[in-house]
């Protein structure tokens, strides 16, 4: 798009939307540039003031999503030398498998249900007796 289109599309937005990125897939291998997220390069005091206006992606660091990101100093490309600006990316990831608090339920088990009862003690059963 143009500057001027552009602009005028930016003027008409209603401001503070909701944010809903689509987050980059568990099994997803390769570059994320064609996925939802942010890029925020400059001064220190840029990248955080824009930063400080998209706090509602903070919610999407949980049990299903997690955020990625890169927040550092810029550097120059053909030196590799650290220049005095910096980049941060944010884009939101699914999280795979099952997620810590899932796996703390399935390992509540009832001791009792696994004992065998009228030995001297109660000794757990094995899945392979049982």
């Amino acid at each position: 798009m143009e500057k001027k289109p552009f602009l005028k599309h930016w003027s008409k937005l209603r401001a503070n939307q909701k944010l809903s990125p689509r987050p980059v897939r568990y099994t997803h291998e390769g570059s994320t540039y064609a996925e939802d997220g942010v890029r925020i390069t400059g001064s220190k005091a840029f990248v955080d003031s824009v930063l400080s206006r998209l706090k509602d992606l903070l919610k999407f660091e949980g049990e299903e999503t997690r955020l990625q990101v890169v927040y550092k100093k810029s550097t120059d490309r053909e030196s590799g030398k650290t220049l005095t600006s910096y980049n941060c990316y944010v884009q939101v990831h699914a999280r795979g498998g099952v997620t810590a608090k899932k796996k703390a339920k399935k390992k509540k088990v009832n001791i009792e249900a696994l004992t065998v009862k009228g030995t001297r003690r109660d000794l757990p059963v094995s899945s392979s007796r049982a």
